[in-house]
């Protein structure tokens, strides 16, 4: 391997791993920067690679939905993140849920073993001018780091917050007053557990997410939240019935003891492959610790919950990737420079992973000399990079994949067959250009 086939990576994350893993496949020497265990961002606590901050489900699996065809699009091109989750899956009904320890070991030793990729556990506080790298440092980008992608782009970051739901111990919930079910799923079965609460218990649970003690944001800071991920008391402040259509919407659910649909319900999904652990499904919230403590134990069944993490808030970054990127994922002001991950402009796991996949895929064909290839629009892929590269600027925000960002289908038609549809033209799209990346 010659010098000049190395590439560096920046940033271990989902998306940086999996640009590692496309760019080795491809015969590319990886040079792969983590700053963790000598330095943490506010999210992060293992030292460990690919750790998910957030929550641990990595949402729909079905084709019909375009996160559930973006998993697929992955599975197909070779994803070491999507291997990862097949591999380390635990019960979350139609969800696709994974034990997030696991997950994280999983990845790591996947890539800590293969002979072409080297890790180096060190910040890297600056840009490299000289040689092609890929940043993949994500949400949550350090401030010297910050600064140096600052000044390739010729113009301010855009920000918003993104709030991380509590963790409960299942020893210490109420398991007689907790009901298990899956949402329309027959009674006393199904992945997740189910808090009900009656109308007059709502009303004052409500009133206390609106009055509970929140952290304050500092001067500099304006809160411009992701719409898919509010903080719960957010939420709260839209009006006292949203929560009921929304974290805590009943539909589907029968409480066995009164043999009716609750008024409200707060569903625990589980955490890990042993089920020890419970996700507060929604609860992503910005109430400071003990006011998280004392309103959520009002909860039926968690009166005496033992919280393994609290929730809290962070500040996620990001370009404005029309304004600065080429559909090659390379800065317009630094095309040595491509950028993966959320820091790119894209929403959720999968959607970082995607746009890790193709970084990697990227970098490899220029350190080979060949010409960028852009995936196809009708893919769940090239439909993210039509957003990131065609949105309004001056509305620019970031975005989970959905079939609104697809170019229309040729016909009408059912609700329920849409998907499906959007699925198999993209599917064999994407077949298409796999053959013409694919390593040989």
């Amino acid at each position: 391997m010659t010098a000049d086939k190395k590439l560096t990576i920046i940033g271990a994350g989902l998306a940086g791993c999996e640009a590692a893993w496309q760019a080795a496949r491809r015969g590319i020497a990886v040079r792969l920067f983590e700053m963790k265990p000598r330095k943490f961002s506010p999210a992060h606590k293992l030292d460990s690679l690919a750790e998910l901050v957030c929550s641990n489900s990595l949402r729909s699996s079905s084709l019909d939905s375009a996160i559930g065809l973006l998993k697929e699009e992955l599975r197909l091109g070779s994803s070491l993140i999507m291997e990862a989750a097949d591999a380390t899956r635990i019960p979350a009904g139609k969800a696709h849920a994974v034990d997030r320890k696991r997950f994280s070991e999983y990845v790591t030793s996947r890539i800590t073993h293969h002979p072409q990729i080297e890790v180096e556990r060190r910040e890297i506080a600056s840009i490299p001018r000289d040689e092609l790298v890929i940043v993949a440092t994500g949400p949550l980008t350090s401030e010297a780091l910050s600064h140096s992608l600052r000044s390739l782009v010729g113009g301010e970051f855009l920000s918003f917050y993104d709030a991380i739901a509590p963790i409960v111990s299942k020893d210490s919930i109420d398991m007689e007053v907790v009901f298990r079910q899956s949402r329309y799923g027959p009674p006393g079965e199904g992945d997740y557990l189910n808090c009900p609460m009656d109308k007059d218990l709502y009303d004052k649970f409500v009133q206390e997410l609106l009055q509970g003690e929140k952290v304050a944001l500092h001067s500099f800071e304006s809160p411009r939240y992701f719409e898919g991920c509010l903080p719960v008391e957010i939420m709260a402040e839209r009006g006292p019935e949203t929560l009921r259509f929304g974290p805590m919407k009943p539909v589907g659910l029968i409480d066995p003891k009164t043999g009716r649909q609750p008024w409200a319900v707060v569903q625990l999904r589980p955490e890990d492959a042993e089920g020890t652990l419970y996700n507060m499904v929604g609860f992503q919230t910005k109430l400071k610790w003990q006011e998280q403590k004392r309103i959520f134990k009002m909860i039926p069944g968690l009166g005496d919950a033992e919280f393994v993490r609290l929730g809290s808030i962070h500040r996620n970054t990001f370009v404005c990737a029309p304004k600065v990127l080429h559909p090659d994922l390379s800065l317009h002001q630094g095309p040595n420079c491509i950028l993966a991950g959320q820091i790119s402009g894209v929403e959720g796991y999968i959607e970082s992973t995607s746009m890790g996949f193709l970084a990697g895929v990227h970098a490899a064909r220029r350190l080979k000399g060949q010409p960028p290839l852009i995936p196809p629009p009708e893919t769940a892929h090239g439909a993210l990079i039509t957003h990131l590269t065609k949105a309004r600027p001056e509305t620019f925000q970031p975005m989970n994949v959905n079939f609104g960002l697809f170019p229309r289908l040729g016909k009408r038609l059912p609700k329920r067959k849409r998907g499906r549809a959007y699925a198999e033209r993209a599917l064999k799209a994407w077949q298409e250009y796999l053959q013409s990346i694919n390593p040989h």
